[in-house]
This record gives structure tokens, sequence and C-alpha cells, in this order.
């Protein structure tokens, strides 16, 4: 089989004015060159469409784990690729799936190091694509949920949300509430995805809607929201409760600001007399955390106690007007561009 010689990227054109269009991309086709000593070629199939880009794109944001996207620069993200090309001898072989983060492009060619393999039983191979971890690693070593604690994700939706509340079920949580933008996404949430309760802000004041499902209070926060929802769940954690912020969504759905902050109003008398717990996660953090969540997916799936949520959108010419969706809020779960 001849290897290809170009790849189709996906570039920044110019930095939004507020949020991203599809007109602020552009989708090259480039020469691709063949993979040289210890390299492989690998063609994707499909990647993920992930909210921290609007952050990297929009400038805002300090201390951030992963590098600004600025204009010219290409888009990337997790992916999951086919080998078609690796050195003998090594840890590749053609016919290879394999995940990396060096999406947005159709083919590229990268040292074998960069690329995971998937292993030949797993389940589901597009669920490696979700970035659940985030969830998973809130959960379990940020906030240490206990079995018995009332939860409450906010941003339930997304692409961590959607799983965060069916894994919170399945270590023990005795209740979990979640948030969203739409009563038709709340339905799913609660008929499908493991909520006992999904809050709409917006509908009537989010502090009382959050009183009458928790009227005890929450045990554990995992918070993907920042901004009000933040606040409130502060006012309504009972003694002892801990609180992991994992996303700011507020602020990266926010036209009017570029994706980096979502300031939110912290009663602290509260937090020092309830002896709370706020702290962020992030993943760089806990470098055991990537094995571990991969092995409890893949037992999880199997045993057909998890979804994993997500919406296609087909071909890369589509992709800038993926990245659209995932502001409009018209989806649940993961938006993935198919190759």
């Amino acid at each position: 089989m001849a290897l290809p010689t170009t790849a189709r990227v996906v570039r920044l054109a110019a930095r939004p004015n507020g949020l991203p269009a599809p007109e602020d991309f552009t989708i090259a086709e480039e020469p691709l060159p063949g993979p040289g000593p210890g390299e492989v070629l690998v063609r994707n199939r499909p990647f993920l469409v992930f909210p921290g880009l609007r952050t990297l794109i929009g400038g805002g944001g300090a201390g951030l784990p992963l590098p600004r996207i600025a204009p010219g620069d290409a888009l990337f993200g997790p992916a999951l690729g086919e080998v078609l090309a690796a050195p003998d001898g090594g840890p590749l072989r053609p016919g290879d799936l394999v995940t990396h983060l060096a999406g947005w492009r159709d083919q590229l060619v990268g040292e074998a190091a960069r690329f995971t393999p998937v292993p030949a039983d797993f389940p589901d191979p597009m669920a490696l694509l979700s970035i659940a971890s985030a969830g998973y690693g809130g959960l379990t070593r940020t906030a240490g949920l206990r079995p018995g604690d009332v939860v409450l994700v906010t941003g339930a939706a997304g692409a961590v949300g959607s799983m965060t509340g069916q894994i919170a079920r399945l270590l023990g949580a005795a209740r979990v509430i979640g948030t969203t933008r739409s009563p038709a996404k709340a339905k799913r949430l609660t008929t499908e995805l493991g909520y006992d309760a999904v809050l709409v802000p917006g509908e009537r004041p989010f502090a009382e809607q959050l009183a009458e499902a928790a009227p005890e209070g929450v045990d554990l926060v995992l918070d993907l929201v920042g901004g009000e929802q933040l606040t409130a769940a502060v006012d309504a954690a009972r003694r002892g409760a801990r609180i992991a912020v994992v996303g700011a969504l507020a602020g990266q759905l926010d036209p009017e600001t570029p994706g980096g902050d979502a300031p939110a109003v912290i009663d602290s008398f509260r937090v020092c007399t309830l002896g709370l717990t706020l702290r962020g996660f992030t993943g760089a953090d806990h470098p055991d955390l990537d094995a571990e969540w991969r092995e409890r997916l893949a037992g999880w799936l199997r045993a057909g106690n998890l979804s994993f949520p997500w919406t296609s959108v087909r071909g890369i010419d589509r992709a800038p007007h993926a990245l659209g969706r995932l502001f409009t809020g018209d989806t649940v779960g993961a938006i993935i561009v198919e190759l």
C-alpha cells in the first residue's frame, strides 16, 4: 500500500472576537514526510472536540497545562488512530489502534512514544476519547468520594459530566444531583445517565432548586462550571463537604471574556465554620491516574455499567462547525469528529 504524502490539518486563522466561529479556522492540505527512525505514521479515525480549546484559542487564563494556540497554529486534542507504518522491532505494528493528542488532522507522523496502544480486547475504543477521567480523578483523588455521599455535579450534560454521574453512582454515592442548561437534557440525564435529579439554572433561583433537591445539603461537589453555580454549591455544602473544581465552563461559554476565568463569590465564613475543603483538579498532579482510569473504564464498559454518550460530526471539513456546537448547548456528552 502506498503511504500518504499529504495531510489535512485544521489551523487557527485569526484570534476569535468572542466565541470561535468557523471562519476563524482554515483547513490546509500540507506535505506529510515519511516516518524516520523511531517514528510511526498514523491515520486518525475520530478526534474529540473539548471545551478547553476555547481558552487555548482565546488567550485567557494563566498557568495552563496545555500550550496556547496562536494564529497559524494547528489545533490539537485527544484522537484515536490506526498505525499505517512503524519501524521493525518497535512497540507498534501496522494496523494497531492508538490514542494520542494530535487530533484535528487526518494523518500525522510522530515518535512512537507519543502514541498509546489500545488493547485488542478493549470493549469500546471510541470511549478512550472520553475526558471523563477528569471527573473520575476529581471524585477519587481530589474530593475522596465516600459511600453514601450526596454528590452535586455542575455542568452535567457535557463530555465530563455526562459520565461523572454514572461514575459517582458506581463508586457508592447515595444521591447524585446535576445541573444543565435545558430541560430536555435534564430529562436524559435522569433517565439514562445516572442522575437522581437535574436542575436547570435560570428556570428559577438556583439556590432554591438546590435546597429542594438536597434539603440536608451536599457532601461532595464536582464543579465543572464555576461562577454562580459554585457560589450556590458552597452555600449548600454541609459540614466537612469536599469540593473539587475541575472545570470553568461559565468562563469558557461567555462570549464577553477570552475564556480563561470564571469568577465566583465564595462565603469564606461558611468554608471556615463548616470545615469545607475546596481544591482544584488537574491530571498533571496525578500521573498514575490514566492507567487506573483505563482499567476501570474497560471493566465498567464490559459489564454494561457505564455508557459513553457522544454526538458525531462527519468529516474534517465540519470540524470548525463542531467546535461551535459546544457553545450552542444542543448536545449531551462528547462531540466527536469522525474521519
